[in-house]
């Protein structure tokens, strides 16, 4: 009976400590999160330079194909189709480069100090990853409001734009963790620049951003069915345009990106701090 008396509390503590553990974990993950999103207040030009290229993507690469009707795309004009991809591919340049900043806060010393404290690195990555994902977000509302401009027919169904809007934050997060695991590989910031600049036009290519999957070669659409970014294109396709789609597939594949992602980038990131 004392034993069994004995035995109870710690059973008690141990059940009490899963639900602490992960509130600790959702909370630090939304300060630093709420951090990153914070420091656009002291630079908020940065999200006036980012419209530029989506701009150029559709009003002229988008322009240019659907006047020469060169991309089959069935039904749907090519400016409509470009649309998605374009997305896609802003949220992918804005979190690609996010290692960069990893890497500063490592040469400014504020890496290594949230390093040794007791905050799962997990908890880093997945803040930041999102943050980005968050600042991806604003390139869909440029995006969303260049199409009314140019008369693209994208849904105004809130439930589809909030589906897309979460589709984007995951393939944004994925690139992010994928750029922070690079830092924890390369260590310098020219080097994450150069291989950054190297990776993003092959997966953007190697993706049906800019033209389906149908017309590819065999070797190309082999590399397509593993690049994450051909599954986000995917599902805001069916989002925002209603093409046939697989979303339990490509939010299922998104989400194991970020999840392997996450992994990847917090199992690196204490090289940044040797």
């Amino acid at each position: 009976m004392k034993s069994a008396a004995l035995g109870a509390p710690r059973t008690g503590s141990a059940d009490d400590a899963a639900p602490a553990f992960w509130a600790q974990f959702v909370s630090r993950v939304f300060t630093f999160c709420l951090v990153e999103l914070q420091k656009l207040r002291h630079d908020r030009t940065e999200l006036a330079t980012r419209a530029v290229q989506p701009v150029l993507w559709l009003v002229i690469f988008g322009e240019t194909f659907n006047r020469l009707h060169a991309i089959p795309t069935g039904n749907i004009p090519y400016l409509d189709y470009l649309a998605p991809g374009v997305i896609a591919q802003s949220g992918m340049f804005v979190a690609i480069f996010y290692g960069i900043q990893i890497i500063w806060e490592r040469d400014a010393g504020v890496l290594t100090k949230l390093l040794v404290t007791p905050t799962p690195r997990a908890a880093l990555i997945v803040g930041k990853g999102f943050a980005a994902g968050v600042r991806a977000m604003a390139q869909v509302v440029v995006v969303l409001l260049i199409s009314l401009l140019l008369g693209i027919h994208l849904t105004s169904n809130p439930l589809a734009l909030l589906g897309a809007f979460g589709v984007v934050m995951m393939g944004s997060a994925f690139f992010a963790c994928l750029s922070m695991t690079v830092a924890g590989v390369v260590l310098k910031r020219d080097r994450l620049m150069g291989i950054g600049q190297m990776i993003t036009m092959p997966l953007f290519f190697a993706s049906n951003a800019l033209y389906p999957v149908s017309v590819m070669p065999g070797w190309l659409r082999v590399l397509s069915t593993v690049n994450p970014l051909s599954y986000e294109v995917d599902a805001l396709r069916g989002l925002l345009l209603g093409t046939p789609t697989h979303l339990l597939l490509d939010f299922s594949a998104l989400l194991a990106a970020v999840v392997v992602g996450v992994a990847a980038a917090a199992a690196l990131v204490g090289r940044l701090a040797r």
